[in-house]
């Protein structure tokens, strides 16, 4: 063999794999299969969900870190209970994200039509619930309220959002959208709008309304709760 023959058997050797091989998830007991195939998933556990993620953390220990909600709200705190480490972090804010790209590709299907108002309330629910601090998000919309986008428009605190009017008419002429649903969260889990709420509220029907841009609704998500202004006549 010459020598630059070897040289490059070496630097072959030495290379890297293409692709990893990722090691096997754990197998699923027999029993759970069972439950499933009987009632589905939502037949299982808590913490037995979890462990279908490959994130071994049994029932008391769940219950002591806060429950489900707790632990996929906040994947990257230290739990008193659960410390997750990166990897399994970072399986939790895929479900997240699973979630959140399912229920939209949901209110695409079709033509994307916002024919549902409980389907619209489960997305802004998966986007902006696990929040800690208020985030204000509208839905943009053509003519035949079909989805354009979606987007965060303002970040605030924990009790509160400072929301510029222009910036929404701006950002719906961007769009060139006909129709919006606005949301936000608060933070708190009380999901009942505040006086500030429903004055804003005003304020951006009134100027979209300038520009022939339609505000279909406002919704305000908390803890389980998402109250529309449009179900309560408010718009």
């Amino acid at each position: 063999m010459s020598l630059e023959s070897s040289r490059a058997l070496a630097v072959r050797s030495e290379a890297p794999a293409p692709y990893a091989v990722a090691p096997a998830p754990p197998p699923v007991p027999e029993t759970v299969l069972a439950r499933i195939a009987r009632a589905g998933p939502a037949a299982l556990d808590d913490h037995e969900l979890l462990g279908l993620l490959g994130l071994d953390v049994d029932a008391a220990t769940l219950a002591a870190a806060g429950g489900l909600r707790a632990l996929l709200d906040d994947p990257g705190d230290s739990l008193p209970a659960v410390a997750l480490p990166p990897a399994d972090r970072a399986r939790v804010h895929a479900v997240h994200a699973v979630h959140a790209r399912w229920m939209e590709a949901r209110l695409r299907r079709d033509g994307g039509a916002l024919t549902s108002p409980t389907r619209t309330r489960r997305y802004l629910e998966a986007r902006l619930r696990g929040y800690r601090n208020e985030v204000f998000a509208g839905l943009f919309l053509d003519n035949r309220h079909r989805l354009i986008a979606f987007e965060e428009l303002f970040q605030g605190t924990i009790d509160g959002t400072r929301v510029h009017v222009r910036v929404v008419v701006r950002r719906a002429l961007g769009h060139n959208a006909a129709a919006l649903v606005c949301a936000h969260n608060h933070p708190s889990g009380e999901a009942e709008p505040s006086p500030a709420d429903r004055a804003l509220t005003v304020k951006l029907r009134d100027a979209l309304a300038l520009v022939d841009v339609r505000l279909l609704d406002h919704c305000v998500v908390g803890d389980g709760e998402c109250v529309s202004f449009a179900e309560r006549g408010w718009l």
